[in-house]
């Protein structure tokens, strides 16, 4: 099993949650998330005064897969949180050695 942990920009959650469920992923974790990369943030104007903005809104995804299924799921999140601009976040992979669903116990890829 592998954990997969996206980070993308907020307007594009819906996007990935869609391609994941065709997948055929059961759940998944969502956490609002700030932080930057190469932009190092960005200017904005407010009320006529400019202020510098250095962390940048973005949503955190994290989801386990099994290992059949986790370059599938790479790619679909690619895809769809891809706008080809600076910003557009992140994916890795960590392997994952035992899950555990904590209302029936069941362990491995049936807790999934």
């Amino acid at each position: 099993m592998k954990l997969i942990t996206a980070i993308v920009k907020p307007h594009r959650l819906d996007e990935v949650k869609t391609a994941l469920q065709e997948l055929g992923v059961h759940g998944l974790t969502v956490t609002e998330a700030s932080g930057y990369g190469r932009q190092r943030g960005h200017t904005e104007v407010y009320r006529g005064a400019e202020y510098q903005v250095d962390l940048v809104p973005k949503v955190r995804i994290e989801v386990v897969v099994d290992d059949g299924d986790t370059d599938a799921a790479i790619d679909a999140i690619v895809r769809v949180a891809r706008t080809g601009k600076i910003g557009d976040g992140k994916v890795w992979v960590l392997p994952v050695e035992t899950v555990v669903r904590v209302r029936t116990g069941e362990r491995g890829p049936d807790a999934l």
